[in-house]
């Protein structure tokens, strides 16, 4: 689905954040990425996204570089991007707007796309009914971030890229997100990449979890998580013994 191959990459008379890097996302799959702040966490994210680009190597989509985003690729970002002018229906709406306004041009949507601009159900799936004509800002964080990411899914997206989306969140709501976006997953079969510094959140939500380094970045170490998702995995030993794992790997020297 997602592969970096021999990728190198750096900002403007930077030190190398990736080189050499490789690393693949399989179809369906679920990963949490996970690193100390400065590591390229969201510079990978904005190179699987088609924003950034690299210096060397290529980032392939299934099996085709990737020049540009890709219609069926959904971002969703920590400040939620909502519009607050708008109510929560409209910015629900937002990226179908925008579909219907360029058609079917295989850049900003699929050459198969059907203009529609009904989010009903995907508010109603997030509980957002009865919100869905207030503003931004008479709603709780909690309601913002459910509102982007009804927003993203509108648009129905095979592969799901998230920076963390969850870190200004209280821990209930964060850990309520958390379980919500791992039953999307499953119910929608995304392929999900979300990009986190919290241990606990990496262990709940990645499958696999790619732990990423000072940079430069040279090779991937990936965690296997099998219970992540599981609606009381946090409970569990297997949890305490990843969440352990994680702390001992982010803090060699």
């Amino acid at each position: 689905m997602l592969e970096f191959q021999r990728v190198t990459f750096h900002y403007r008379h930077g030190t190398p954040i990736f080189l050499d890097f490789n690393w693949r996302v399989e179809k369906g799959d679920a990963w949490a990425v996970l690193g100390p702040s400065g590591c390229g966490k969201s510079t990978l994210l904005a190179l699987a996204a088609g924003l950034l680009f690299p210096t060397q190597g290529q980032v392939l989509v299934e099996g085709q570089p990737l020049t540009r985003p890709r219609p069926h690729t959904g971002l969703i970002i920590q400040d939620y991007g909502l519009l607050p002018w708008a109510t929560v229906r409209e910015n629900a709406a937002l990226g179908l707007r925008v579909r219907n306004f360029y058609g079917a041009d295989g850049i900003h949507a699929p050459k198969d796309y059907v203009p529609r601009t009904d989010v009903t159900p995907w508010l109603e799936r997030l509980g957002l009914l009865e919100v869905a004509n207030q503003f931004p800002s008479q709603i709780s964080g909690g309601q913002r971030q459910r509102t982007a990411i009804a927003r993203t899914l509108a648009l129905e997206p095979d592969l799901l890229l998230m920076d963390e989306p969850f870190s200004s969140l209280d821990a209930p709501t964060r850990e309520g997100l958390q379980m919500l976006v791992m039953e999307l997953w499953a119910d929608q079969r995304l392929t999900l990449v979300l990009v986190t510094h919290a241990i606990e959140e990496a262990a709940m939500v990645g499958k696999r979890i790619l732990v990423l380094g000072n940079p430069p970045n040279t090779q991937a170490l990936v965690v296997d998580n099998p219970g992540a998702g599981e609606p009381n995995y946090r409970t569990t030993p297997e949890y305490q013994a990843i969440c352990q794992f994680l702390r001992e790997v982010l803090n060699r020297p």
